[in-house]
């Protein structure tokens, strides 16, 4: 199964980009797709994910946020 993983993000946030370097790591070498979005660029993504990002998402659907937890990833990656 394909999956993609999305980064819930913000600029200026140190822990969205702690994050966005584990998940390219982590997909780089899973030949995952993935990609960063920033929440402050729509009022909807910012009020859903605002106080809690990084919020990373796979295949569409919250898998955790604040950290990414690497064999929890993994693991839902294999899938």
């Amino acid at each position: 199964m394909s999956h993609t993983v999305t980064v819930m993000t913000r600029v200026g946030c140190d822990h969205c980009v702690q994050a966005e370097a584990d998940v390219r790591r982590i997909c780089d070498e899973l030949g995952v797709n993935w990609s960063a979005e920033d929440v402050d660029t729509d009022p909807e993504l910012r009020a859903e994910y605002g106080d809690r990002v990084p919020v990373i998402l796979v295949d569409g659907r919250e898998h955790g946020y604040w950290k990414v937890e690497e064999p929890r990833l993994r693991a839902a990656l294999a899938r």
